[in-house]
Parts: structure tokens; C-alpha cells; sequence
């Protein structure tokens, strides 16, 4: 994805000028990606940089007139309250004028450095929720600084090297916890942070941006609050439907928060082009119901297919999932490249309701899960035992803190990665101003749907009258929205039981019934992809060829008998190992690609 990359600190030019190379160079993932350098060895500052074409962020370096202040900026910016956005070379006329208060005006998702050559300093920065990520790693000597962990690895091989605790964090919950990465000594810069070196040395780690503020505001009633979410919403929108540079599309879904956006763009018919990711057995209810959410609004729709040819990609896929992500997406997020690739044919910038339900309805979307304890060699097993109960302590605290500045940098933050690798993505769900406003609903209206339904039918009350993927409308029909609402909600389940949470007893009768092919009755109605139906047969094949390497039975992390067990009853359909087998061949391609693959 695009980003920064950096050295501070002593050292030869024309060392430091090759490893600054073998670092931009792990970042370039596509051939249109554009790069740049900036080096001032008089303050021991090497810096790189990779951005989309025609992206907010392509026009780096970023000169003051007098060329003594330069910003290097990888990210989006919505604070400018003008109606046109431009690019970032706005934002070196801001600094200037409002000095260290400049960086608590950034909106969006970002990572950068300020170089104020008259206070021979420089200022490295990132967002307040922490997606614009900064991996570090600091000795007496130098700090080394990149979005992608890879970057790191790339010219300090001793952090080729994981962090068992850390590793066993996304076992138990699919992501490293807290500030750090799954690498031992590579360690990831707070949120809203704002670190100042001077004289080649780390000075000053301080934060801009303090989250109590916004915590201790004064709760409004229910109808006061939504009368400022009426207000907020829309006026926050405008921000996020520019075109800048590059063509906008909006990635729509069957639930409540591409159609809020719907409801308030307001765009001119044609002006907003639609698509969904679906996939091969039926449309499912995304692909339904966002057809006439489009149609409704006078927009085109796309159906974005994953079917055989991404199966066939998979392997691939798969391995460029875990290398864009540095490991912390698991092995699903092909599907991701796969679709985001597709998407960006559409356009360049994909607007999404991401985040919409976690921010504006308290949506708790990650929590320490199960796995067969068998897989584990018990010492990792007690770590990922003891990582469950860190979650736990994580959770003490204001839920909308809890979602915004842990849930989203921590867990949302993988898929976001492998994403923005091929697309820029824009989401007005975590515009600073709306996430403000959330600290001010009650408990109860923070998970209340009604807002949102309410507010969809004053922007457009068509919107609000189709039906969600669960059921969902405004107004209700007495009796006839429960009873839809009840058969959604029992298929969405139905779906689930049959492929990812299939009871392994089950899972032996569906595979002696495969004649019937019983998945054509459950499959493909809300979900678009069915890993343990593509693990038991298409990408069996693979499995046996990964998981049954000597590599993948070394590992210190596993018991290699259970994992033969595994991949042999899963592939033979007597059982359903499904999330057993993500986690173990993600690790394994991480270990593979980040690790042990040479440096490119």
C-alpha cells in the first residue's frame, strides 16, 4: 500500500542512500505505483515514499516557497473546510501558517514527516486512529521507519524474527494486540503520535492528540443526539465525494451504510458508478439489493465476480495476500486482491460504508475465537490462552474508544492494507468529526439501528423502504418485516453452519450426500466466498502441498501429527478444520514470504 519509508540518524550517505533502496524497493507492488527519495545527510534524514498515480498524496516533496519547510504525506486529508481538496500541497501553507497545532487539523488516515530546515528538525507523524502505520525499530545509533514491516526486514535482518506472544495474539484473536507487530523488535508508532528528531537523535515522543477529550463530553438525549447526527452526517459527506484527481466509485452492500451514503450524495444520475463483490452460485442478497439501490439513485451497478478464476489464482493470491498485509491478514484476504484488482478497473478511488456499523452503530467486530487445542505444541497453546485474557483487558473503557482507536488500527487495519494495495478507499464513518459525535450518544443509541434507518429515510425515503440483507426497512410492515427479517436472519445462519462453521460431525454426512450438492441450497445467498468447501476440493491439492511440507511440520508453533490429521480428514471431507487451516497456512506463508523469501 502506499506509504513512507526512512532512516534517521549516523551513518555513510552511500550506505544508507542503498538501504533506503532495498526499502522503497519491498513496497513497490504494482508497476504504476510512483516513488520518490529525499535525502539531507546534514540532518542524517533518508526518506522514500510510493503513492497512487493521480492519488491526494502524488506530488511529493512538498515545498514551502522559501524551500526551508518540506512535508513528505502518504495518506488522504479531509480537514481543508473548502470545497476542493486538490492535493497536499495545500497542506505545507497550513503548517506553516499554524505551526505544531497543524497536525491535530489533519483529517483522514496518513503517515509523514515535516523537515523544518530553519529549526533543523524533523517531525514524523501519523493519524489519530493509527491506519496510517508506522512499523519502527530504534538503536543508540538510528531509527529505521516504514509503513510495511517488510521494509524493516528488508535491511536489518535480525528482526527476521517472530514474536511468539504476538503470533499467538492473532491465533486467539487474528491480530497482534497494542503497539506491536509479530516481529520481535519492530514495534509500531502510537496513534496520533508526533515524534521530533533533532541532531540526528529522537528528542521528543509526544502525541498531538489526546482521546479523553472526546470522552468526557456530555451525553445528549436520544433526539438531541440525532438531531446532530442529521446534522453532521451529511455535512461531513461532501468531504469524501470529490473526485480530486482519479474517478470515485462507491462499493455497495445489502446492509445499512453504502445506502446512508446513498441517501445524502445525492449524485447526478450516472455521476457514482456502483459495484458489489458477488460470487458464483447465485447473486446474493448484496448483489440483490444493491441493483436497486443504484437503480434508485439513477447509478450503474457492477457485479464483481470471485469464482473459478480467482480459485485458480488462489495460490498466488494467498502469498501476496500475507506479504502485502506483513502477515496480519490472514489467507481470506485473497479474495480481497482478487475483488479490489477488479474494483480498480471501475476507478481508482473506492468509497465504502466500511466501518459505518463498528462507528455509528457500537459493532464489536473482533473477539478471542476457538481452535482446536490439538494443532498447538503447548507452550504456544498457554500464549494463546494468555492472549485472550490481554483482550479482555483491552476491552475496560469506553466502548466508541475501544472500536475506534484499538478495533480499527489492530484488527480492520489488515484488510485496509491489502486493499489500499490496489485501490485508494475513502470511508466517512471515521471522519474525526463523526467519531466525536459518537461519544456523545447514550449506551443505548450508540446500538441503535433506528438512527440510521431514520436518517436514510429523511435523505431518501426510497432507500430506506428496500429491504436490508437482514430484513430491515422504513417503515415496517407489521408481521410481513418480522417475517422477512426472521428468514434472512435464518439463512445468513444456515449459510454459516453449512461452510465456515459446519460441525465436524456434519461434515462427513454433507460430504457422503455430495451427489445432492447440498451447498447450492445454502451457499452463495449471503457470503461469496466458501472456504471449507474450496479447502475440502479445488484448493486441496494446494493444502497437501503446503501444510504436509517438512517446512510447515517443523514449525515449533505446532503438533505436525495433528496437522497431518487435519489436512487429510478436512481434504477427504470427513471433517471441518477450516479455521484451523487459515491460521496455520497464514503462518506458514508468512514465515515463507516475510522471513525466509530473499530480500527483492
Amino acid at each position: 500500500m502506499p506509504g513512507i519509508v526512512g532512516i534517521i540518524g549516523e551513518g555513510s550517505s552511500a550506505a544508507h542512500s542503498q538501504e533506503l533502496g532495498r526499502m522503497l524497493g519491498s513496497m513497490v507492488h504494482e508497476p504504476w505505483y510512483q516513488t520518490g527519495t529525499y535525502e539531507n545527510q546534514e540532518l542524517g534524514l533518508w526518506v522514500g515514499w510510493t503513492v497512487h498515480p493521480d492519488s491526494f498524496s502524488d506530488c511529493m516533496p512538498v515545498w514551502n516557497a522559501g524551500r526551508d519547510l518540506c512535508l513528505i504525506f502518504a495518506g488522504d486529508d479531509y480537514g481543508d473546510a473548502r470545497p476542493e481538496r486538490a492535493d497536499a500541497r495545500r497542506l505545507i501553507d497550513r503548517y506553516e501558517r499554524e505551526g505544531e497545532r497543524f497536525f491535530a487539523s489533519l483529517n483522514g488516515w496518513f503517515s509523514g514527516l515535516v523537515i523544518d530546515l530553519r529549526r533543523r528538525e524533523i517531525f514524523l507523524f501519523n493519524d489519530r486512529f493509527g491506519l496510517g502505520r508506522i512499523n519502527y525499530h530504534q538503536t543508540p545509533e538510528r531509527t529505521l521507519f516504514a509503513s510495511e514491516a517488510k521494509a524493516l526486514l528488508a535491511v536489518a535482518p535480525q528482526l527476521r524474527r517472530i514474536d511468539p506472544a504476538a503470533l499467538a495474539e492473532t491465533f486467539s484473536c487474528g491480530c497482534a494486540l497494542g503497539d506491536k507487530t509479530i516481529f520481535d523488535g519492530v514495534s509500531l508508532l502510537p496513534a496520533g503520535s508526533l515524534w521530533t528528531f533533532a541532531g540526528k537523535r529522537n528528542t521528543a515522543k509526544d502525541r498531538y492528540f489526546d482521546r479523553s477529550r472526546w470522552e468526557n463530553q456530555e451525553v445528549l438525549a436520544d433526539e438531541a443526539y440525532y438531531g446532530q447526527l442529521l446534522e453532521v452526517f451529511p455535512h461531513i459527506l461532501q468531504r469524501y465525494l470529490l473526485e480530486d484527481r482519479g474517478a470515485l466509485a462507491i462499493s455497495l452492500t445489502g446492509g445499512l451504510d453504502g445506502r446512508m451514503i446513498m441517501a445524502w450524495a445525492h449524485p447526478a444520475a450516472g455521476a457514482l458508478p456502483c459495484y458489489t463483490f458477488g460470487g458464483s452460485y447465485r447473486d446474493c442478497a448484496d448483489v440483490r439489493i444493491a441493483r436497486r439501490i443504484a437503480a434508485s439513485c439513477g447509478q450503474s451497478h457492477e457485479t464483481l465476480s470471485v469464482g473459478p478464476e480467482f480459485l485458480g489464482q488462489f495460490p498466488e493470491l494467498a502469498e501476496r495476500c500475507v506479504y502485502l498485509s506483513d502477515g496480519t491478514m490472514d489467507v481470506t484476504g485473497a479474495v480481497e486482491v482478487f475483488a479490489n484488482r477488479l474494483a480498480h478497473r471501475i476507478a481508482p478511488v473506492r468509497l465504502t460504508g466500511n466501518y459505518g456499523s463498528e462507528i455509528v452503530r457500537g459493532n464489536i467486530a473482533f473477539r478471542p475465537g476457538s481452535l482446536d487445542q490439538r494443532l498447538l505444541e503447548p507452550g504456544f497453546a498457554g500464549l494463546v490462552d494468555q492472549a485472550a485474557a490481554r483482550y479482555q483487558a483491552e476491552r475496560e473503557g469506553h466502548r466508541v474508544s475501544f472500536i475506534a482507536f484499538k478495533q480499527t488500527p489492530w484488527h480492520h487495519y489488515a484488510r485496509l492494507s491489502v486493499e489500499q494495495s490496489q485501490i485508494s478507499v475513502r470511508s466517512p464513518f471515521l471522519d474525526n468529526d463523526l467519531v466525536q459525535l459518537m461519544y456523545r450518544a447514550s449506551p443505548a443509541a450508540l446500538l441503535e439501528k433506528q438512527h440510521t434507518l431514520r436518517l436514510i429515510a429523511q435523505g431518501n425515503p426510497a432507500l430506506a423502504a428496500i429491504p436490508t440483507d437482514r430484513g430491515l426497512r422504513l417503515p415496517e410492515i407489521p408481521l410481513l418485516s418480522r417475517l422477512h427479517h426472521q428468514l434472512q436472519e435464518f439463512t445468513a445462519k444456515a449459510e454459516y453452519a453449512y461452510d465456515y462453521g459446519m460441525p465436524r460431525k456434519l461434515a462427513a454426512i454433507d460430504h457422503r450426500l455430495r451427489q445432492l450438492r447440498l451447498e447450492r441450497l445454502f451457499l452463495g445467498r449471503h457470503k461469496f466466498y466458501h472456504f471449507r468447501l474450496w479447502y475440502r476440493d479445488q484448493l486441496g491439492p494446494y493444502l497437501k502441498d503446503i501444510l504436509l511440507d517438512p517446512r510447515t511440520l517443523g514449525r515449533p508453533y505446532f503438533n505436525s501429527g495433528f496437522i497431518r490429521h487435519m489436512v487429510e480428514s478436512h481434504t477427504a471431507g470427513r471433517e471441518n478444520y477450516t479455521r484451523e487451516i487459515h491460521r496455520v497456512l497464514t503462518t506458514e506463508l508468512t514465515l515463507r514470504q516475510l522471513l525466509e523469501r530473499p530480500t527483492p
